[in-house]
């Protein structure tokens, strides 16, 4: 819903992100999994914010994401993380989710709960604006956000100590047990 209330108040495509993790494979034109994604190991559903977002974002497709897994990714965050695994694979640079989300400013303490919330089934959409988008943007982001400080609380109680790229990637039950526990309370 955020995707497409940010293409309401005519920010740019080109400025909008979005990773949801795709652990079910399906595919965001369809209900089909893809090759993509069975080729990274994945289960069986596209994360909610993502249901209905086919054809919103150009370039909306699946990738798999190191100690995430299978997502479907649009906007300059696909490109970004897409050219991180890229330059990951060929020159061994790290970078991948987290590196991605820390050369765009996002604390490196930050952009790991976000990866983290990812692996367990969240979404996370982003949006790069000008002074004069900041506030709509703003607004439409935290509707339905997620307080990454509680959040990343709520892990660390749970003896999570920092997003791992080598960590198993979460299971389909362990994805909708995490979506489940989410929906009840403060979102994903």
């Amino acid at each position: 819903m955020a995707v497409k209330e940010l293409r309401a108040a005519r920010i740019p495509e080109a400025d909008i992100g979005l990773v949801s993790n795709n652990v079910d494979g399906v595919d965001p034109d369809g209900d089909a999994a893809t090759d993509a994604t069975t080729d990274a190991g994945a289960g069986a559903g596209v994360g909610a914010a993502v249901g209905g977002i086919g054809g919103l974002l150009t370039g909306l497709g699946v990738m798999a994401i190191p100690g995430v897994g299978p997502v479907v990714a649009a906007g300059w965050l696909a490109a970004t993380v897409a050219g991180a695994a890229t330059g990951a694979v060929v020159g061994g640079v790290a970078g991948g989710l987290v590196g991605a989300l820390t050369d765009r400013g996002v604390e490196k303490d930050e952009a790991q709960v976000y990866a983290e919330g990812i692996r367990r089934g969240g979404s996370l959409v982003t949006a790069t604006v000008d002074d004069d988008n900041a506030e709509t943007a703003r607004a439409i982001l935290q509707r339905g956000s997620v307080d990454v400080r509680t959040r990343e609380q709520t892990y660390r109680n749970e003896g999570w100590s920092g997003f791992v790229e080598d960590a198993p990637i979460y299971t389909s039950d362990q994805v909708r047990a995490e979506r489940d526990r989410y929906s009840r309370s403060d979102g994903l």
